[in-house]
């Protein structure tokens, strides 16, 4: 309780300190990171307040993506202030329209996709996108991701822990099928880029309308990793239809072996991250306290499946069918 007290003591102080002491404050629903935000409302003036925690979240990675994101020309949200110690950021109120609630509302997925697409494209085109100080999206990055699925999802699958000998085939399967992909360094991966992460914000179907979240854990490495948690969203399905669209936009002017070295970079990446996403779901059930993600779990073990299926993950595929037979039917009640 007296760490509670504590931080909202230290929010109330910062907020004093940047202007908006009395400031009416609206929290809003937390996501799957340890961050929260709340609509800071203060007369006619209104902004956000992010609260990044120091010990999980860092703040001073943000801010500097989010500088970086600005001056190539995307649309990200203006900071206001920030108090790096204490871990908050008074930053600009984009709205509601995040493309998730508009696909709710039933808006048209495919010229949001598109959009998505174009941003992607300006990103990974524009010259001075990597000129900027962050690490590598090597194999070491990797292998510790899709390391999630046997640490947190075989054990809550198969009810008790993969042995030695299951992990370290399935590890050497990864690093195998990894080892072209984890040493590219061919574009700024912002790493969560799908709909709950983009959002409208202005008129027209310019990239200067699409505003970008949740960013700050980006890294230098493949063009195919974000491409790909677009198109194979674990948090909803994605049509044939507007994958192709998107294909064809984003590949648009590119040589033919290009894509197919790009599909089969998205085949390997998209692979990785449902392995790794299908751990971070059930953790964040165990660990967190977070049981709302296990309704995606049948979606990306799906998903993972599909990738496996290629002749090049077949290490991959034979170390995880081995260790968790029937893993695709996975099913997690929500308590």
């Amino acid at each position: 309780m007296a760490q509670a007290s504590s931080r909202e003591q230290d929010k109330q102080a910062f907020l004093q300190a940047q202007g908006w002491g009395g400031a009416t404050v609206s929290p809003l629903t937390p996501d799957a990171s340890f961050r929260s935000y709340a609509r800071l409302t203060h007369g006619d003036r209104h902004c956000m307040l992010m609260d990044a925690p120091p010990a999980h979240e860092n703040l001073k990675a943000y801010l500097d993506i989010t500088a970086h994101l600005r001056s190539l020309g995307l649309r990200v949200a203006d900071t206001y202030g920030s108090d790096l110690e204490t871990g908050f950021a008074l930053i600009e109120d984009m709205g509601d329209d995040t493309f998730t609630r508009l696909l709710k509302a039933g808006h048209d997925e495919m010229p949001l996709y598109l959009m998505a697409a174009k941003v992607l494209k300006a990103l990974h085109r524009q010259p001075k996108a990597l000129e900027i100080d962050l690490p590598a999206y090597d194999m070491n990055a990797l292998l510790r991701e899709v390391e999630l699925f046997v640490d947190w999802f075989v054990p809550a699958f198969r009810g008790e822990a993969a042995s030695d000998t299951e992990k370290q085939a399935y590890m050497d399967g990864w690093r195998a099928a990894l080892s072209g992909v984890a040493m590219k360094r061919e574009a700024l991966v912002l790493r969560d880029y799908h709909v709950d992460n983009l959002m409208i914000t202005g008129q027209g179907d310019g990239i200067q309308n699409c505003g970008l979240l949740d960013y700050q854990d980006a890294l230098i490495g493949a063009r195919a990793y974000d491409l790909v948690s677009l198109v194979e969203d674990a948090r909803r399905d994605v049509s044939q239809p507007v994958r192709a669209a998107v294909m064809a936009c984003y590949c648009e002017g590119m040589a033919a072996e290009e894509v197919q070295a790009l599909e089969q970079d998205m085949t390997l990446l998209g692979a990785q991250r449902h392995a790794k996403v299908a751990g971070i779901f059930v953790r964040l059930h165990k660990r967190d306290g977070k049981p709302v993600y296990l309704g995606h779990i049948p979606r990306v073990v799906g998903l993972l499946k599909q990738a496996l299926a290629a002749d090049f993950m077949k290490d991959v595929r034979a170390a995880t069918e081995a260790m968790v037979p029937g893993y695709d039917k996975a099913t997690f009640e929500n308590p």
